[in-house]
């Protein structure tokens, strides 16, 4: 049996799941689902699904008409029932709710795309004719308000880095052989997102077969599964390789995660939880006041990368971005060639 790559098991699961949760959802949403199905992926159709499921909820819970319903009963000529206003009673309910016990809240952020869902299901229906009327379109959407970005300053990603280097001088006991056995590895990590900007996402997903060191240059799985090579300047090798030739090739990996780049303690692939507190960990004792992540180390990347280079579309490119507005918002077709300036263009730390 041909042992599946980490996306591709990540990809299983998710279907997997996503079916799980449409059993859990009214009948025709399948149509939906399977529409949208080329053109998303699982992840972001489980998200939707979710979503999708909270207002079906809403309804038996806060509509009287629907009170006595069960999921199963709804049919898609309930969609055209509903009244803007109610539509609107939803996006207030979506800022505060309870459910199995637990209170939820939503950003604006977390309503936009709870609202943006609803109004795709909608379109869909209203596309095929299934429903003559579409109240979403008569509800305005939560506005966005911009947000500053967070990032480190120049200054502080030297401090963060030297930092993971010589944390093991201010600890003992259990604390100081707990850093000794990750200290190469979480440095690497860090350089890695600071001298790449990649997605914590798509650094859980490397392999060591990812990593050539001839060209300098990773092998990353984007979001919807394309594959693109990053390259990077010395100060990643030099981690890389540290961590590589040190900790990972002494290691022995559990079966299942041989391949996997980042092992953790427990000998398996490193997940995205296990990343972002490993980077909230070292962050705080550096910037106590900055709530750094590694999508704010994604940033602290774009921006550095930007400031030398002035190359929107270069940003937009090694950051995978799909649409160059998008990075425009955030930092004001490259060949290879000009790519790999990302890889020397940003200093972490001076020689």
């Amino acid at each position: 049996m041909q042992t599946k790559t980490y996306h591709e098991q990540i990809q299983i699961d998710e279907t997997i799941r996503l079916r799980e949760i449409l059993q859990t959802l009214p009948p025709f949403a399948k149509d939906y689902f399977r529409a949208i199905e080329p053109r998303s992926s699982a992840k972001t159709r489980m998200n939707y699904a979710y979503d999708i499921r909270v207002f079906f909820h809403f309804l038996m819970e806060n509509n009287s008409f629907y009170k006595n319903y069960t999921i199963d009963q709804f049919k898609v000529s309930d969609l055209e029932r509903l009244k803007p206003v109610d539509i609107e009673e939803y996006m207030e309910y979506l800022k505060v709710y309870n459910r199995e016990g637990e209170r939820i809240t939503n950003s604006e952020k977390g309503l936009s795309r709870k609202m943006s869902a609803l109004r795709s299901f909608y379109q869909y229906y209203f596309k095929h004719q299934m429903i003559e009327k579409n109240p979403t379109l008569l509800v305005d959407m939560p506005k966005l308000h911009e947000k500053a970005i967070i990032r480190l300053d120049t200054d502080e990603v030297a401090l963060l880095l030297d930092y993971v280097e010589h944390a093991g001088e201010h600890l003992t006991g259990q604390s100081l052989t707990y850093y000794r056995k990750t200290r190469d590895r979480d440095l690497a990590i860090l350089t890695l997102l600071l001298g790449t900007g990649i997605r914590v996402s798509e650094c859980v997903g490397l392999d060591l077969t990812d990593v050539d060191f001839k060209n300098n240059g990773i092998t990353v799985t984007r979001k919807g599964g394309n594959q693109m090579v990053v390259y990077f300047g010395s100060e990643v090798a030099n981690a890389l390789d540290t961590y590589i030739c040190g900790d990972r090739k002494a290691a022995t990996p559990l079966s299942g995660h041989e391949n996997a780049l980042f092992l953790s303690t427990r000998r398996t692939r490193m997940g995205v939880q296990a990343i972002e507190n490993m980077v909230k960990k070292y962050a705080r004792q550096v910037t106590p006041n900055k709530k750094i992540t590694p999508h704010k180390l994604r940033s602290t990347y774009g921006t550095a990368l930007y400031k030398e280079t002035g190359d929107i579309y270069l940003v937009a490119d090694v950051l995978g971005h799909k649409d160059v507005n998008t990075t425009k918002k955030h930092y004001a077709a490259i060949d290879e060639n000009r790519r790999r300036l990302a890889a020397s263009a940003v200093k972490l730390r001076e020689s």
